[in-house]
C-alpha cells in the first residue's frame, strides 16, 4: 500500500545529543583509515589533527577538536529514524532502502556542544512501483545557531 501523502509536513523531534570528545576522535578515527581506538593502533598520518589532538585544536582556527563533517549523522539522522518506523505511516522496515543523505553544514560541531535535532516529512512520492519519503532534519546547538541541515530519502519497495 503507497505512503498517504497526507503526513507531508509531519514532525519529530526534538531529539537531544551531547557530542562528547571520544565519540568525536573515535568517529575521525574510523574514517580515516585507522582503528576506532589509539590504543589499538597508531592515528593515520594523513588524518588532520583538528579532528582528535586538543592542542592543534586550541591553537586552530576553531579553538578546539572539531567533528568530521559526517560525525552528523550520529544526530541528525533520529527524525529520518523517527519516520520510518512511524507506526502511522505504515511502512514495511524490511522494504527500506536508504536511498541518500544530503548534508548542509553551517558551522564546526564541538566538543561540548549540546545538539537539538528536529525535521519533518517534506515530500512523499510514488516513481517506479516504489515509494519515496524525504524527511529534512535541522540541528542546533545549544546557542540555537544551526549546524546542520539533512535530507534523507527512503525508498519503498511493493
Amino acid at each position: 500500500m503507497p505512503i498517504d501523502p497526507r503526513f507531508v509536513g509531519k514532525r519529530y523531534g526534538p531529539f537531544r545529543y551531547e557530542i562528547g570528545l571520544e565519540k568525536m576522535r573515535e568517529f575521525a578515527l574510523a574514517v580515516g583509515g585507522g582503528v576506532p581506538s589509539a590504543s589499538f593502533g597508531s592515528i593515520p598520518e594523513d588524518l588532520n589533527p583538528l579532528l582528535y589532538d586538543e592542542s592543534a585544536g586550541k591553537n586552530g582556527p576553531y579553538g578546539s577538536v572539531i567533528a568530521f563533517p559526517t560525525f552528523a549523522v550520529t544526530f541528525a539522522i533520529a527524525p529520518f529514524a523517527a519516520a520510518v518506523s512511524d507506526p502511522e505511516l505504515d511502512i514495511n522496515l524490511l522494504m527500506v532502502v536508504h536511498g541518500e543523505q544530503q548534508f548542509e553544514l553551517f558551522d564546526a560541531m564541538r566538543p561540548g556542544d549540546v545538539i537539538t535535532t528536529t525535521g519533518s516529512i517534506s515530500q512523499i512520492f510514488e516513481k517506479s512501483q516504489k515509494d519515496f519519503l524525504i524527511v529534512v532534519s535541522e540541528s542546533k546547538n545549544q546557542k540555537d545557531q544551526l549546524l546542520v541541515r539533512a535530507t534523507w530519502t527512503a525508498v519503498v519497495r511493493r
